[in-house]
Order: structure tokens, then C-alpha cells, then sequence
């Protein structure tokens, strides 16, 4: 993510419909529900004999208006059994003699009861149910790059849902509609605003504007956090350093926190994003990242809050950029708090359609790691696009990082299974806003939806996540389920193919992450912000060589994974230009050379974008007009761009492998020097 403001006021970037800003009404068929769209005309028996409270009057609520099957006993156990589930909970009985859900905490009620609901309306409760589920995170949480005055870092949703000028006198009852979605699958905790934050967040101003929305979402179990600016105690407290080794500093955050805490007594803690992209942070004092972290640490410590320090740092070096994060944190490993995490890109660059995941996860064993995800797509064709990223999730939490051996996966080292932890987390940038289908796009919402269940489990397959999320959202008829599912579940690789394939990465336009620009040269900016740094194309032929004769990336690797990425024939071919510098006419497993490989992959992307219009509008019959109508616009655009990518990206290497297109791929619709002007007179305005 760059510090840069989006461009959204961009002709190309417009959807063709713009749908209206929000105003609550629900509406029968506007998206406004989610996947949230069980009928609330039932009247089920529940019966709880505890102590009632506002979590509890939720469930009680949502069953006894959902649940069309006999009553529900709510349970809450404290034997060894049950508190070993955390948060989790057991579901036992059948819809026709009864069901009890048993669990030692009210949240843990809370999911059971939401759990039951969608095996109701995914058509899954009928029989013996018999379910045991725990929480294979502590910590599943959104961060929401929002800002102050409304608007959405690479949000394509709309302006944020949050109304700081509202606040705290008028509550959007969005508020509580988020709470409840977020508590539907499993996610606990948020970050309200963005990492590139505003000292202003720490003001006692706005600590009583988050203290409102943070009730709001008590009752629902998702505890608020805050990202801070590193240099508040200068700018906001007016002292002459923010040194987190300065005593006087140290007492600033002491006191804030304390004031945070008196203000908001059920607060989470603190995101930093530090020393990255110009940001402030400990290492304009000379110290580290630990340093700095294990400041605020300190000061959270005595009410239970945590810091997540996140590891997306490159400075202007002639380093490789995919290394820097692994230079600067691998020597810190277990040198931090133990109410410190570390946020970690799940690859070594930022958010790209494919990308090898980060050598931090497996190397650093001392050191609680979370991921972080981006659920927002702004690599992935912002809300024109379809395109369910489960697949890439679960290509990055099934990776082998072989640290402790073989089965040594990016899940078990950061689930606690590997290296016992005092927490473990997850999060997804956000892709919410206030338009009324929250997303932007339809089955943008798939995405959200699929964050929170896998962050609940990571497990799951993307099948069984995109059948759920269909079966609630959309129709249960196999005519309809079984090929969109398809398309669904393909749709990822598909965008890969018609944007980046076999291991191009970070082409796109300058500052808005749009379209492809790979010939962009800014003079005077950095070269890891320009593609060129990334793809090095040339007569000889293209991609970035990590191996031990170029960057030596590839050393941040483990065994035997570094030798399988190391030599040009092993490697995967989906990280072929990531990892290695290869020849135009270099011989593809396929048998083709590599040059026509990567015009048919770009054409393989276009036709594939062209088949998921067919399969929609063969959905027109179980579809409401609405939805169908604003579906089927963006595939349009999505089809247009990916012809537009297929296009810029080929006759531009083309310049440099001066070889043909071969004859059975689809013409260029484009010229090359019309798309070159196009891009540069956008930078211009």
C-alpha cells in the first residue's frame, strides 16, 4: 500500500452503474443484507436459565426469530472440556426433538447460535448434528483503512462507514449491522481507522466518539483497536522527541493509554505501521522496531492490551525489496514483549494477485506472527472485478515452510501449532463502505465472508466457503450453484492469467493500482515503485532473479524449498518470474517457448472472463433483477480490462522479445502507443 490518495475520480475507474450512498432501508433485494437473509418470521422456544445480558438477548433474539425447528437449549459449562474450546462452543440434537448448544463463554453462545443458523440456511441441519468448534485464532480482526474526514485508502466502496462528524450524539445503525455480520462468522476485533494514521485519533475528542462505537459493538464480542501515529507525543503532546526510549515519552503513553482505557474500558489495543513509506518510528531515534514496540507494550500490559507491530517495512536501499522486512525484523526475533505481534504481508511484496508467502513466517520462532491479508482488492481490479480470493488465502495458509521439516505450513506456524505462542491473530484489510451492498460488488461481499470463516478455521476448503456463502446469499438450486461456484472458484487464477501470470508482479499503474503500466519511469522515484524494477525486461528476456546469483532472496527460504525455488527447472512455474530471470525462448513444461506460454496464459485470462458472463446470464432466472443487472455491468468491465491488460502488457514485452503473437490467439484491439498516452496524460491531471 502506497501513501498516495486514490484516484477513483478516474473515467476508467468508474463502474457503469454507480449505486446510491447509503440510506437504512433494507430493501428486499439491494445486497444490504449479506449473506444475513434468513426469514425473521419464526418463533422458536429458546431456553437459557443463567443470568441474561445484552450478548444473550442477541442470541436468544436471532433464534427465536430465525430457528424453524424445535427448541434450543443454551448452555454455558465450565468443565476442562468446554473451556478448552476458548470461545468456541458444541452443538448436539436434531432440528425435530432439539438442540443444545453448550459452551463456556456467552460469545462462544453467540457463535454456536450463528453456526446453527447457517446449517439451517445452507439446508445442512437436517440429521444428528453432533459439532465441535474452536477458534483456530484468538484474535480474527479487520483492519480498516479509514480516515478521519471519510474517505477509504483503496477502498471501492464508498466513503467510510464510520461518521466521526456524527459522532457521538448520532449513531448510524450500521454500526450495530456490521457487528452483527462480523459476529455471524467468527470476527472479534477491529481497527477503525488506517495505518497511516492521524495523531488526531488519540484525542480525547475522538477517544469519546470510538468510545460510542465501541459499545456498540460490545454486545456482538469485537473489541476495538486504534492505529497511532508514532510521533504523537511530538505532534499531539508537544514534546521535542517521540524517543521511545525518552522518559518523558514513555510517560506520554503511559497516560494516554491510562486515558484510553478510563474512556474505553473494554479497548483491544494498538496497530503501528512505523518507519515504512514515510512514516515516523523508533528508527529516526536510532532504535528498533522493538523498541518501540515494547514501549507500548509496556504500557498496555496492565490492561490486557496487545500491540501489533506490523513488518511492512522497505527503506531506499539498493536491497532487494522483497528482503528488507526479513533484514531488519530476523534479527529482532525474541526480542519483543509478549503482548507484541507481529503483522506480516502474506508475501514479501504488497498484496499481489500471487506472491510466495513471506519468509518471515517460519524464520522467526521466538516471535508471535499474524498474518495480514487484504480483503480490499486494490490489486485485483477494485470493485470491477469478480474475484474470490479463499483460493489465495489457502494457498498461502497451506505453503510448507519446511522450518521445523516437512507439513512445517504457514498455519501451524502461525495457529500456535508450531511454536506455542501467548496469542495468535489474523487480519484482513477491509473492503467495507457505506454503498448499501457494503462491498462495492455483490460477490465482493464472498470475500469478507470468507476472511471471517477462515480465520475461524483455516481448514475450510474455498469449495465449502463459496457453497455457504452462495447458499445464503444467493439460491440453493444445483442449476445455479454448481456453475457459479465454478466461476467463483476460479476466478482468482483467471485474474492472475489476465493480469500478472507466471510470476509477474507489481506492474500496475502508477499510484492507483488500477490497470497495467509496465513501462511507467517517474524521474526521480524510487525504483522499487516503478514495474520495471520488478519485471527487467530486456532483449535477453524478463523476470526478477532472486537465486544466489542475483538478489539472493531465495536464502531467506528453508530447505529444501530454497533448492526446488533456486534452480529454474524445479521451480513452481506460477513463481517462474518471481524467482528467475528467463530467456524469451526458454522451454516451457507445456513445450512451448516461454514467450508464447505468456501470450497464451494473458488469452487464457480473457476468454476465461468471457465465460463468467456466459454463466451469468445463464443465472438470470435465479437472480433478482437488481443484483443480476449490477453483477452482469461488472463483468462487462471486467471483460474490457482484461483485454486491456492482455493487450498493454503483451505488445510491451513484445518490444523487448520481438516475437509474434502466435496466430491463434485473439488480435490486439489496442495500440500500444495510444494506451502509453492514455496512461500518461491520467498522471498528468
Amino acid at each position: 500500500m502506497y501513501f498516495r490518495p486514490n484516484y477513483l475520480h478516474m473515467k476508467k475507474l468508474l463502474p457503469l452503474i454507480l449505486l446510491p450512498l447509503f440510506a437504512f432501508q433494507v430493501q428486499a433485494e439491494d445486497g444490504s443484507r449479506l449473506w444475513l437473509r434468513a426469514k425473521a418470521d419464526a418463533n422458536a422456544q429458546v431456553v437459557y436459565d443463567a443470568e441474561k445480558s445484552p450478548t444473550i438477548d442477541i442470541v436468544v433474539n436471532e433464534l427465536q426469530t430465525q430457528w424453524t425447528g424445535a427448541p434450543v437449549h443454551l448452555v454455558i459449562a465450565q468443565s476442562k472440556d468446554i473451556r478448552a474450546l476458548k470461545d468456541g462452543y458444541l452443538i448436539a440434537g436434531n432440528r425435530t426433538t432439539g438442540v443444545t448448544i453448550t459452551s463456556a463463554t456467552e460469545q462462544g453462545l453467540l457463535y454456536g447460535a450463528y453456526h446453527l443458523l447457517r446449517l439451517q440456511e445452507t439446508g445442512k441441519a437436517e440429521g444428528t448434528l453432533n459439532i465441535r468448534e474452536s477458534p483456530l485464532y484468538d484474535i480474527r480482526i479487520l483492519n480498516h483503512w479509514d480516515n478521519l474526514d471519510g474517505s477509504v485508502e483503496r477502498g471501492y466502496a464508498g466513503q467510510s462507514i464510520w461518521k466521526w462528524d456524527e459522532l457521538p450524539g448520532r449513531l448510524s445503525p450500521r454500526y450495530k449491522a456490521y457487528a452483527r455480520a462480523n459476529a455471524s462468522i467468527g470476527i472479534n476485533a477491529t481497527v477503525l481507522n488506517n495505518v497511516n494514521a492521524s495523531p488526531k485519533i488519540l484525542t480525547a475528542e475522538m477517544l469519546n466518539k470510538v468510545k460510542v462505537i465501541a459499545d456498540e459493538l460490545q454486545p456482538y464480542h469485537i473489541k476495538v483497536y486504534l492505529s497511532i501515529n508514532f510521533s504523537s507525543p511530538a505532534q499531539l503532546g508537544g514534546l521535542p522527541t517521540s524517543d521511545p526510549l525518552n522518559a518523558d515519552v514513555r510517560k506520554w503513553w503511559k497516560d494516554k493509554i491510562n486515558e484510553i482505557y478510563r474512556i474505553i474500558p473494554n479497548f483491544g489495543g494498538l496497530l503501528v505501521k512505523a518507519n515504512s513509506e514515510g512514516l515516523p518510528g523508533p528508527q529516526d531515534f536510532g532504535r528498533t522496531h522493538a523498541d518501540g514496540a515494547n514501549m507500548l507494550a509496556e504500557a498496555l500490559k496492565p490492561h490486557g492490551g496487545i500491540v501489533m507491530w506490523r513488518a511492512f517495512v522497505y527503506s531506499p536501499s539498493n536491497e532487494d525489496r522483497a528482503k528488507q522486512a526479513g533484514l531488519e525484523f530476523l534479527p529482532l526475533d525474541g526480542q519483543f514483549a509478549d503482548n507484541v505481534i507481529v503483522q506480516v504481508k502474506n508475501g514479501p511484496i504488497d498484496f499481489q494477485p500471487r506472491e510466495p508467502f513471506s519468509p518471515l513466517f517460519g524464520a522467526m520462532k521466538k516471535t508471535p506472527l499474524m498474518a495480514e491479508f487484504q480483503i480490499t482488492q486494490e490489486y485485483l481490479g477494485f470493485s470491477n472485478h469478480l474475484v474470490f480470493l479463499a483460493p489465495l488465502w489457502k494457498e498461502f495458509f497451506d505453503s510448507d515452510t519446511y522450518c521445523n521439516g516437512k507439513g512445517s505450513t504457514t498455519a501451524a506456524v502461525t495457529d500456535g501449532t508450531l511454536f506455542p505462542q501467548p496469542l495468535t491473530a489474523v487480519s484482513g484489510v477491509a473492503n467495507i463502505g457505506e454503498d448499501t451492498n457494503w462491498c462495492g460488488h455483490h460477490f465482493a461481499q464472498a470475500n469478507w465472508y470468507a476472511f471471517g470463516r477462515l480465520a475461524w478455521n483455516h481448514r475450510l476448503t474455498a469449495d465449502e466457503i463459496a457453497d455457504e456463502w452462495l447458499r445464503q446469499t444467493f439460491s440453493q438450486d444445483p442449476a445455479f450453484l454448481e456453475p457459479v461456484k465454478s466461476m467463483m472458484l476460479t476466478s482468482r487464477e483467471t485474474a492472475v492469467d489476465y493480469m500478472m501470470p507466471l510470476g509477474l508482479h507489481h506492474i500496475f499503474a502508477w499510484s492507483h493500482h488500477y490497470g497495467p503500466e509496465p513501462w511507467t519511469d517517474i524521474p526521480g522515484a524510487r525504483p522499487d515503485w516503478l514495474p520495471s524494477y520488478y519485471h527487467q525486461a530486456e532483449a535477453r528476456g524478463i523476470g526478477f532473479d532472486r537465486t544466489d546469483k542475483g538478489s539472493n532472496a531465495i536464502s531467506q527460504y528453508f530447505s529444501p524449498l530454497r533448492e526446488e525455488l533456486s534452480n529454474v527447472k524445479t521451480c513452481p512455474e506460477k513463481f517462474l518470474l518471481w524467482f528467475h530471470h528467463v530467456p524469451w525462448n526458454y522451454k516451457m513444461k507445456s513445450g512451448r517457448q516461454f514467450w508464447d506460454e505468456l501470450c497464451y496464459k494473458y488469452d487464457s485470462g480473457v476468454q476465461q472472463v468471457r465465460e463468467y458472463q456466459k454463466t451469468w446470464d445463464k443465472a438470470v432466472q435465479y437472480v433478482d433483477e437488481e443484483r443480476f443487472g449490477h453483477v452482469q455491468s461488472r463483468l462487462k468491465i471486467q471483460a474490457q480490462d482484461a483485454v486491456w491488460w492482455k493487450d498493454a502488457c503483451l505488445l510491451y514485452f513484445q518490444t523487448f522479445s520481438k516475437l509474434p503473437v502466435p496466430y491463434d490467439i485473439e488480435r490486439p484491439v489496442h495500440e500500444l502507443d495510444e494506451l502509453m498516452q492514455s496512461s500518461k496524460e491520467q498522471k498528468n491531471k
